[in-house]
């Protein structure tokens, strides 16, 4: 399907490696590319530099794009650094956040639970879409746009290995009991039993992630 823009593509082949259509270790072939995509090779090189920028593609000289591999050590970093950075986002969001902040969040929370419930595929692609915001809002508050930044990318990088991991139908639903309790903590401005549990939510959605691990 072509993409209407620049950005456009860059949205969908970044959704696609998250979901898994390229294979992990999976070189990209750029005639393939230009092809499924409808784009032109200007384009399609600049996306691919960003996406490797990102740490969603390897890039190696004269050899040209790679998809990362799925591996422990790498997921194990990526857990830690989400632990660290969220959850100090995560109290400085409550110790700044305003009532827009909380209204965002009250409404995030809405949205993701309309989508409790659904695992067929184009109902899990929109609670995995609701799933994000909900992240992003939780910590939006936090007042420092470079930690939102690292955090998109961290978001990004665990999503990759827990969306390709074996799908747990009874944990999906403790994580969205936990959603709920996040909002209670985080109204109730009590940030330790807030980041507490957000840390035992990452730990919970790592124990998936695991499972698509290769190496």
């Amino acid at each position: 399907m072509p993409a209407e823009s620049a950005s456009g593509l860059y949205d969908d082949l970044r959704r696609d490696l998250i979901n898994g259509c390229y294979a992990a270790g999976e070189k990209l072939a750029i005639g393939a590319l230009k092809e499924h995509y409808g784009v032109g090779l200007s384009p399609l090189r600049e996306t691919l530099n960003r996406l490797a920028a990102v740490g969603l593609l390897e890039q190696s000289h004269q050899r040209g794009f790679r998809v990362p591999r799925l591996t422990r050590a790498a997921l194990d970093d990526v857990a830690t650094l989400r632990r660290q950075l969220e959850g100090e986002a995560l109290e400085q969001a409550i110790a700044r956040g305003d009532q827009e902040w909380e209204a965002e969040l009250v409404a995030a929370l809405h949205r993701l639970k309309r989508h409790q419930g659904d695992f067929d595929s184009a109902a899990h692609e929109q609670w995995e879409l609701m799933h994000a915001r909900f992240h992003r809002a939780l910590v939006a508050g936090c007042g420092s746009p470079w930690r939102l930044r690292f955090l998109d990318q961290l978001y990004d990088q665990f999503d990759r290995y827990r969306r390709l991991a074996p799908q747990a139908e009874r944990r999906r639903e403790w994580l969205d009991d936990q959603h709920a309790q996040l909002v209670d903590h985080a109204l109730a401005r009590d940030a330790g039993r807030a980041r507490l549990l957000l840390e035992a939510h990452i730990e919970l959605s790592w124990q998936v992630a695991l499972q698509s691990c290769t190496e």
